[in-house]
């Protein structure tokens, strides 16, 4: 598809009154224009929680509640609360990578949940000393087995958004998947660690 094939296509979803919700898959393929294809997509339609709109007022204190929450960062948050880490005040949380999806959005939500944020990102200096810290730990950096347990404080809760493949000759496909976490040694040292997959 091209980028004006989608365009087209988002214009026809907003307009139709029966779609109450439009979501673009991503990542788009390189030949489309991903933040041109989102900006098409009506305020009151996104699903996904992306618009300028929607953001601005997740990150808003006081203001107007978004009209959608990007489910990734709405599901780390869900299952902070019901593994019984819902009073975050005060804690310290380290967000590791700062994509629109993810990062951003899950730094804001437990900011809003008077976490303490760090966000750590390709350009952080020595990411180990920031998790050193870290009480809260979302790991969204597109890097295999990236977060090592020696670098997390003991008793930390982890969530590992990463989805990596592995070479894997045992495997039949020849790769697993693995998250952005070690999870071997990551979970020696967590109080809660999510798997992958």
């Amino acid at each position: 598809a091209t980028t004006e094939e989608l365009l087209t296509a988002v214009r026809e979803l907003n307009a139709d009154p029966k779609i109450h919700g439009i979501l673009v898959q991503l990542p788009l393929p390189d030949q489309c224009d991903e933040p041109l294809i989102l900006k098409e997509i009506a305020v009151e339609k996104d699903a996904d929680g992306f618009s300028a709109m929607n953001i601005g007022n997740l990150c808003l204190k006081g203001g107007d509640p978004p009209l959608a929450v990007p489910c990734t960062p709405a599901g780390c948050i869900e299952l902070l609360q019901r593994s019984g880490y819902s009073n975050l005040s005060g804690l310290n949380a380290v967000v590791i990578g700062r994509s629109n999806i993810v990062g951003m959005p899950v730094g804001a939500l437990l900011q809003s949940m008077n976490a303490t944020v760090t966000t750590c990102h390709s350009r952080t200096a020595d990411i180990p000393a920031h998790l050193k810290n870290a009480d809260i730990v979302v790991a969204a950096i597109g890097k295999a087995e990236f977060v090592k347990g020696e670098w997390l404080k003991p008793g930390c809760v982890v969530i590992d958004v990463g989805i990596n493949d592995k070479v894997d000759p045992t495997k039949k496909r020849g790769y697993r998947m693995v998250g952005d976490c070690d999870f071997e040694s990551c979970a020696k040292v967590a109080a809660a660690i999510t798997p992958v997959p």
